[in-house]
């Protein structure tokens, strides 16, 4: 059974300097006070008090707004809560438990995330710049335009989340889950990516330039006209993945599995190819391949060449040149 905390305004002291128990549930009253003796905690004014609601029950609850910046909110149960606009910058949030919350265009920069569950959270535009995640799931979150400048993720679920032009720059993730994820128009430019499952992704127009993805797989993933330049995508698969278009310059792609990708159009100056393996692969129209390139990669006969030839690609053949793709 829920423990709940008196709403009387006799409250003792004791229950302001102490943290509620575990799986207790804040009255209004209550709760007004701890967030008053945090602002002024915040502030460094006399009787100012951190907020410590380790385990608290604040599920369903309107806290739009909120300041709870630099908080102790480890194992909190926010739930269906209502949090828009709250200020949770720098809050430990360990294990707690974010589920169908709303928190559209709310900071939580530089927060600890650990273990905590935000799984079809609303956090349209939210803040993330410096936030630690481990462990953290965010399966159908929506974080469309988020911010996750300089991130860190490590073990994490993002398995259906929404991130249409969501800011993931200098990001760092390693062994995360991106299975059918929506990263339509985001920018992870200057990115790290280890190790990273993103299989189904759809990620048309998205930025990897610069960026370090390595033995990460998109099989099957739609990133039609994305920009990879200067990226290092080495030991990458994109089996069958969708690559219309896409600027491939200056790019590290030594072992990539290409094998079987719509690669029609795209552009490959100065791309390295050591090893790339684009057996099966569409090359109609694609740009910038030189007879290096192609004879340092691994072509068959049912690669499509850029003049629109079958494979495998030979020397002095002038297969190399782009055609004009027919309509």
């Amino acid at each position: 059974m829920e423990k709940s905390m008196p709403d009387s305004p006799s409250m003792s002291e004791e229950l302001l300097t102490a943290s509620p128990p575990i799986g207790a549930r804040l009255g209004l009253a209550a709760l007004h006070r701890v967030l008053e003796a945090h602002g002024a905690w915040l502030e460094r004014r006399p009787g100012g008090l951190r907020a410590s609601l380790s385990g608290v029950v604040l599920a369903g609850a309107a806290l739009d707004k909120v300041n709870l910046e630099r908080a102790d909110l480890k194992s909190a149960n926010f739930i269906d809560a209502e949090m828009s606009g709250a200020n949770l910058r720098g809050a430990s949030l360990q294990f707690a438990n974010l589920s169908n919350a709303t928190l559209i265009e709310a900071d939580l920069s530089q927060t600890e995330l650990a273990d905590a569950k935000l799984d079809h959270a609303l956090l349209g535009g939210a803040n993330f710049c410096e936030a630690r995640f481990l462990r953290a799931s965010l399966r159908g979150a929506n974080l469309r335009e988020a911010h996750l400048l300089e991130a860190n993720m490590e073990n994490c679920d993002f398995a259906g989340a929404v991130l249409r032009e969501a800011r993931l720059l200098q990001v760092k993730a390693f062994d995360c889950n991106f299975v059918e994820a929506a990263l339509v128009g985001a920018n992870l430019h200057h990115s790290t990516f280890r190790c990273c499952k993103l299989p189904g992704i759809s990620a048309a127009g998205s930025n990897w330039s610069t960026a370090m993805v390595q033995n990460c797989e998109f099989r099957r993933a739609d990133l039609t006209s994305a920009r990879f330049d200067r990226a290092d995508l080495r030991q990458c698969s994109f089996w069958k993945a969708v690559l219309r278009n896409c600027s491939f310059q200056n790019t590290r792609l030594n072992g990539a599995d290409l094998q079987g990708a719509d690669l029609t159009g795209a552009r490959f100056h100065d791309a390295a190819t050591m090893a790339a393996n684009l057996r099966g692969a569409d090359l109609r129209s694609a740009q910038g391949l030189t007879q290096t390139q192609l004879g340092q990669a691994l072509t068959d006969r049912d690669t499509i060449l850029p003049d629109g030839s079958h494979g495998p690609f030979l020397r002095g053949s002038g297969a190399r040149r782009p055609c004009r793709i027919q309509l």
